[in-house]
């Protein structure tokens, strides 16, 4: 077989200045795209702050679950799994096309006709108590530190490292500092909007990238057969390490021996992507940000079809990385691996990178930098957005009842600041782990802490006689369960290929994915073994807040309550943001009583005028409005069954997105079944 093309001499390893050019643009393009939006959005309620005003179409909900989802972690640990094993790891991104969908058309109804903001606070409403929504709400934040934020973090610090030759930490410093920008401005409008511009921005670059790789590697029946051949020089004696798997290119593999058990792809897979794609405040949040349920279900169809590119523009890349830089991508003996990635289990990570600053010319190298720069924005100011808001209405007001909209507001910008530290401290166990596999690494870990809370919500769904006591038993025992696993793998990491397998026989023996069916059933035995041993659940924790019970009329006592409660929210508002006019009245009244000292009550209003100004613009850039004197009083919201719990569709729409159901449930079936 002929040597595969090295680079044109042009091709530097580093940006020039038509990158940076082309950065530049990037970043202004982002930016008035965030401005444009912030100006448009009303942010000073809890539905325009967090929920987008509820009035957000179809298109931008799907491009921000898309671009939520895909974040620099997928870009580095899609393309690495691909070099590293195959095509195997595709299978979470096929799953979460059907999970998606299971969101806007069960799920998704059933919190809309609750009102709720937030995922513990379903639970709060469908369960009763504290407790469960505390557990939720403090777990969701683990989570995002261990699989989401760190992970994201360090890919995008893996990519600007190799392209600037940048410390790891400084990048990553560089890169929250960016973020930083969404995240105090805020706003659910502001992050999915740039996320729909930051999703045409990945897509195109992705796909150019795609295009230089395939003419690079000589087509798709090259591709095919490099692949098998694309073995290191130097490699460890008498040992597998560095020999691509037989199975590189099935979906499907041994239910024993392989990476990825196709039992365990089928069910261990499918019930921590519930979690996920189906009760994750960063997905539900955007979805309920959807001026109806036909849009909501439209952006679910969108964000699936979406999910199709992700094999084709960033898996299959990482594939012909391996082909074109086998030596380097498929490094097999530690010390040769850790000098050229400084990481000792493996450099598959490094694929999608090697192939954008060794393929790329100048001017598409900066338009991929903007793409895995967009990638990681788009992720972080979702999670960062979203974790703000459960530490926020979830735990600081469980414990600060009458704690005022600017202590809110601080506490839940200062909370952003602690997880970002706490996620650059875990970056070195992100790089450790999982044999340089770091798409590996995050659904292993999700598959020990996500299966309880998947049938938490799963029951709580569709089964009324799931009770509070059930519901909080099954959690807590279903993460004593996954948590001992995760420490054992933690304790015992993976041998690398060259060394013995001497791990405790549950580390050995039982993959992952087995774990999360043990685990899932461990926890639905739990709860209904504790339901139906204790109180059935009161007639208001059902109503309105399962899949039966969704479609009962608001009762009075509700629509006063909630109308209360949101009155109360605007007064808060207009009792903080009306201080300042107060103090304005005040200096008016005193002004009017001394008014023969002119020069005096001159300067006095030139500086009251410009406080106020400056007042004016903070209280603008973190979503505040200022009542001045005259204002009518802030109106009540609509009653809740108009702007909370409608789930009426139009009939001709509602077809439309039927119809788009069947076909795209089919094309997952034709892909899953070509690729078995």
């Amino acid at each position: 077989m002929p040597p595969f093309p090295s680079p044109s001499p042009g091709h530097g390893t580093t940006l020039v200045t038509v990158d940076i050019v082309v950065l530049v643009i990037y970043f202004l393009l982002v930016l008035a795209v965030g401005l444009w939006s912030m100006w448009r959005t009303k942010r000073s309620t809890v539905d325009g702050y967090f929920l987008a005003g509820k009035n957000m179409t179809w298109w931008p909900v799907g491009a921000s679950l898309f671009a939520s989802n895909i974040g620099s972690g997928h870009f580095i640990g899609l393309a690495g799994s691909g070099a590293a094993a195959g095509i195997g790891a595709i299978a979470y991104e096929w799953n979460g096309m059907l999970m998606v969908l299971l969101l806007g058309w069960l799920f998704l109804p059933i919190y809309i006709s609750s009102g709720v903001t937030t995922m513990p606070e379903y639970l709060q409403r469908r369960f009763g108590g504290r407790r469960t929504q505390l557990f939720i709400a403090v777990l969701s934040l683990f989570i995002y530190i261990f699989t989401k934020i760190s992970v994201d973090m360090y890919a995008g610090a893996l990519f600007i490292q190799l392209a600037l030759q940048w410390n790891i930490y400084l990048a990553v410093v560089l890169l929250l500092l960016v973020t930083a920008i969404y995240t105090v401005a805020g706003g659910l409008a502001a992050v999915i909007y740039t996320d729909a511009a930051q999703t045409a921005i990945m897509l195109g670059g992705a796909l150019t990238l795609m295009g230089f790789s395939f003419v690079a590697v000589g087509g798709w029946n090259a591709f095919i057969e490099g692949y098998g051949n694309a073995i290191p020089s130097v490699r460890v004696p008498n040992s597998t390490c560095g020999i691509p798997r037989d199975d590189a290119f099935h979906l499907f593999r041994d239910p024993v021996n392989s990476d990825l058990p196709w039992p365990g792809v089928i069910v261990g897979m499918s019930i921590p992507s519930m979690w996920y794609w189906c009760s994750d405040q960063v997905i539900v949040q955007r979805s309920l940000a959807a001026k109806t349920l036909t849009h909501a279900k439209g952006g679910s169809l969108l964000a699936s079809y979406l999910k199709v590119l992700p094999f084709f523009a960033i898996m299959v890349p990482g594939m012909i990385s391996r082909i074109l830089y086998t030596d380097e991508v498929a490094c097999a003996e530690p010390e040769v691996c850790r000098q050229i990635c400084g990481n000792p289990v493996g450099c598959s990570d490094i694929a999608y990178a090697k192939l954008v600053m060794e393929l790329l010319p100048a001017g598409l190298r900066g338009l991929m930098m903007a793409v895995m720069i967009a990638a990681l924005m788009s992720s972080l100011t979702s999670i960062f957005n979203s974790a703000s808001t459960i530490f926020t209405m979830d735990l600081w007001k469980t414990f600060r009842s009458r704690a005022s909209e600017w202590e809110l507001m601080i506490i839940g910008r200062m909370f952003v600041l602690v997880l970002v530290v706490v996620s650059v401290l875990w970056i070195p166990v992100v790089q450790a782990s999982q044999g340089g596999q770091l798409f590996i690494y995050i659904q292993s870990i999700s598959t020990y802490l996500q299966p309880p809370v998947s049938i938490i919500f799963l029951m709580g769904c569709f089964w009324k006689r799931t009770n509070e006591k059930g519901a909080f038993w099954g959690l807590a025992i279903g993460l004593v369960v996954g948590c001992i696993r995760m420490l054992l793998d933690f304790i015992y990491p993976a041998p690398l290929c060259y060394e013995e397998d001497d791990r405790p026989a549950v580390l050995k023996y039982v993959h992952y994915l087995y774990f999360s069916t043990l685990l899932s059933f461990i926890t639905l035995v739990v709860v209904v073994a504790v339901s139906l041993a204790t109180e059935e659940p009161k007639p208001e924790q059902i109503s309105r807040l399962t899949w039966f019970t969704r479609l009962d009329p608001v009762k009075p006592r509700e629509q006063v309550f909630t109308s209360e409660q949101n009155s109360t929210t605007s007064d808060v508002i207009t009792a903080q943001t009306g201080d300042l006019g107060a103090t304005e009245r005040t200096v008016g009244s005193s002004n009017g009583k001394a008014s023969h000292h002119r020069k005096d009550s001159g300067s006095s209003a030139t500086s009251v005028l410009s406080q106020s100004r400056m007042m004016s613009a903070l209280y603008w850039l973190c979503g505040m409005e200022r009542r001045q004197k005259g204002d009518d009083p802030v109106h009540p919201p609509p009653p809740p069954e108009q702007t909370l719990c409608s789930l009426e569709e139009k009939p001709r729409l509602r077809h439309i997105v039927n119809i788009n159901l069947i076909i795209c449930l089919s094309v997952t079936a034709f892909i899953v079944g070509y690729w078995a």
